[in-house]
């Protein structure tokens, strides 16, 4: 049976799907780009900013659901410009110090909002 997980610390959908879904002990969380929730606003700045961004709407999502970012087995990263690739490695990689999800990469012709990235990820608990 699925659970549908929805916060208010993260950006409301823009369309029809859930935030996350969890089912059994597996929680996929939807793309998340980076709009902060309190103004419904890309935030501003560059690639670093965008990405701090980005996993802190996914960091609310998974605690929403009792979940962490150690939590994360699977990541999927679009990025505008794969030429940002350097920068997006250094912020996630302080939300990913140890243990580092499984991860896919890829550079995505257009994102919503024009924004330089979104990310995904799939959780999985004990």
């Amino acid at each position: 049976m699925k659970e549908v997980i929805y916060t208010e610390a993260a950006p409301k959908p823009i369309g029809p799907y859930s935030q996350a879904v969890k089912v059994g002990k597996m929680l996929f969380v939807a793309g998340q780009i980076p709009v902060d929730p309190k103004t419904g606003e890309v935030v501003k700045g560059g690639i670093k900013e965008q990405t701090r961004q980005v996993l802190e709407n996914i960091k609310a999502v998974l605690e929403a659901a009792g979940y962490t970012l150690g939590d994360v087995a699977m990541a999927f990263v679009f990025l505008s410009d794969l030429n940002n690739f350097a920068a997006f490695n250094e912020v996630y990689a302080q939300y990913f110090p140890e243990k580092p999800p499984a991860r896919v990469t890829v550079q995505a012709a257009r994102l919503p909002r024009d924004v330089l990235i979104e990310i995904a990820v799939i959780a999985a608990r004990e």
